[in-house]
């Protein structure tokens, strides 16, 4: 069951919008996002929330600035997704241009796991480091954190994770989460939470006097890094993130990016004279994760720090490979899925949960998404760990914090989650083997309490109609350069359109002509084979088309139904 549902505007500040400038179909799109006034969607850096708001980022800086003088070896722990390979090299490359002596460590998840566990700390210790930097991770590791300091060696952890009952007694603490921080955005990504810490100590060496110009470097230069990791994280795109994303976007656009990036478009077959969050959250992003999915995410990372262009580009080559690979297992555990999903009725059930002796690790998440996408139900997927354990990657649909779900279960069974962690949308967690069935049903019941029985039907929500005059490639060109995503998303509209032709490509894909009014437009609905009616109403995004170098307007189909 899909119900479309046009988004509520308020045509006063969509008036008040288009008064100051803004295009009147952007207008009432923006006014539908809650954005009230023009200024709103100011991407200067200047709108940045201060650095000094973000609870321990003074301390980190003095941390970080008398590391830096005293020569101390500095070793970044990165977590092993997109965001964390992103946060190590932007830490990498902020850090080593303020003069840092510092390496980074990146575990391999089905070896380590994740965050910064006390084997980490063992491994790490046999590069001598005198201060481990956690990027992305950290907020959990009270054990990690503990055989650090029993060592000897400093440890500042920056996370963007929520902290469980305890936090580990790191020496300095960065993440906007965290008890007693004030810092307006919440939605900070790893890689944003890295970017503030440099930028503080940035602002402290430039006290010290420890730049010849008197300014340092200029962090711009890391902003596409930022960007990447924003949108590739899927955190909210409030105002804050939405400047951090536009800035970098512009980088790339500008061709101003680092050798890594540059190859990441190359090896997705992406313009980055075009750039958007697509582009960052459909091409860049999985070739990065893919890395750290199947192999190692040092590849990834090695990727983002080099400098040397021919070397970038192999890397990204290797990861082109490694996410075609990635595609090839998510296709046959996805089939594995909907064949013990057969029997499903989702009336019956608030949640899903699967489990596959053979299922990668890796791809698990993925396969949870698309499940998820598929039913409208928060889905866990489990892959087989070590010792009689089983891992599990889970994505959750709006109307249930994933978290928070995960947290209650434990409350409710202490001995059946081993540990687990996330965010209202994702969450990971181990289990044993033996447990499953239990855990299933737990997980179904807390969900059935928590959960408005209305959040179990899809709903697609919309923008409306779009004015056949508005329906152009100008339109579809501001649409495709503005900055949409998390909490801030694309826009889709419906209508109801005479079906004047159709067909099938590939087998799966329906491309059908469709006419409203005295005008005509070409659409597809990927992976739907199904024929559509003679008058349908259809839920749409604006695209653009390029066929043998002729740009024209395409209607990408979320969703069809009898008109």
């Amino acid at each position: 069951m899909i119900r479309i549902e046009p988004r509520a505007v308020d045509a006063q500040c969509a008036r008040r919008l288009a008064n100051e400038g803004i295009h009147p179909a952007l207008a009432r799109i923006y006014a539908a996002r809650g954005i009230r006034q023009s200024q709103e969607l100011d991407d200067a850096v200047t709108g940045l929330i201060p650095p000094d708001r973000l609870l321990g980022t003074d301390e980190a800086a003095i941390m970080l600035a008398d590391a830096i003088e005293a020569g101390s070896r500095m070793l970044i722990v990165a977590d092993y997704d997109c965001d964390g390979a992103t946060a190590c090299a932007v830490g990498v490359r902020g850090l080593r241009a303020m003069g840092a002596t510092v390496d980074y460590l990146v575990p391999n998840r089905f070896e380590y796991g994740y965050g910064l566990t006390p084997a980490i700390v063992e491994l790490a210790a046999a590069r001598q480091p005198e201060l481990i930097i956690t990027v992305d991770n950290g907020i959990a590791s009270v054990d990690g954190v503990a055989a650090a300091q029993m060592l000897g060696i400093g440890v500042l952890v920056t996370d963007h994770h929520l902290p469980g009952d305890e936090l580990p007694e790191a020496d300095v603490i960065v993440n906007p989460n965290q008890p007693g921080c004030t810092f307006p955005s919440k939605a900070l990504a790893g890689v944003g939470v890295m970017f503030y810490t440099l930028l503080a100590l940035r602002a402290e060496l430039r006290e010290r006097g420890a730049f010849a110009d008197g300014k340092g470097p200029n962090l711009a230069d890391l902003l596409d890094l930022v960007a990447l990791g924003t949108v590739a994280d899927v955190v909210p795109l409030d105002r804050n993130n939405r400047i951090l994303v536009s800035q970098g976007l512009a980088r790339m656009r500008a061709g101003r990016m680092c050798a890594g990036v540059k190859a990441l478009f190359a090896a997705a077959g992406r313009e980055p004279s075009r750039a958007s969050t697509f582009d960052m959250g459909f091409g860049l992003g999985p070739r990065l994760n893919a890395a750290g999915r199947l192999a190692d995410m040092h590849l990834g990372i090695e990727c983002l720090v080099s400098d040397d262009m021919a070397h970038a580009l192999n890397i990204a080559q290797e990861l082109d490979r490694l996410n075609r690979e990635r595609r090839s297992i998510e296709g046959e555990m996805q089939e594995d899925a909907l064949l013990s999903l057969e029997s499903f009725t989702p009336g019956e059930h608030a949640s899903i949960c699967l489990f596959e002796s053979d299922w990668h690790q890796g791809v698990i998440g993925i396969v949870a998404g698309r499940i998820k996408e598929r039913f409208h139900r928060p889905t866990i997927a489990f892959a087989p760990g070590d010792d009689g354990q089983i891992k599990g990657s889970g994505r959750s649909i709006p109307g249930l914090h994933l978290r928070d779900a995960l947290d209650l279960v434990s409350k409710q069974m202490p001995d059946l989650i081993l540990k687990f962690g996330g965010h209202a949308m994702a969450a990971g967690l181990t289990i044993r083997e033996e447990d499953f069935e239990r855990f299933k049903a737990s997980f179904d019941a807390v969900v059935t309490a928590l959960i408005d029985p209305a959040d179990l039907t899809r709903r697609i929500e919309t923008d409306g109609a779009l004015e056949s005059g508005y329906m152009t490639l100008e339109m579809a060109r501001q649409l495709e350069q503005s900055i949409w995503g998390q909490g801030f998303p694309a826009p889709v509209f419906d209508d109801v359109f005479t079906v004047e032709n159709q067909r099938l490509l590939k087998d799966k894909h329906l491309k059908l002509a469709l006419r409203k009014g005295n005008a005509r437009f070409d659409a597809i609905f990927f992976n739907h084979a199904e024929p559509a009616p003679a008058t349908v109403r259809a839920a749409y995004r604006l695209s653009i088309n390029e066929y043998n170098g002729v740009s024209s307007v395409q209607l990408m189909l979320e969703h069809l139904e009898p008109a």
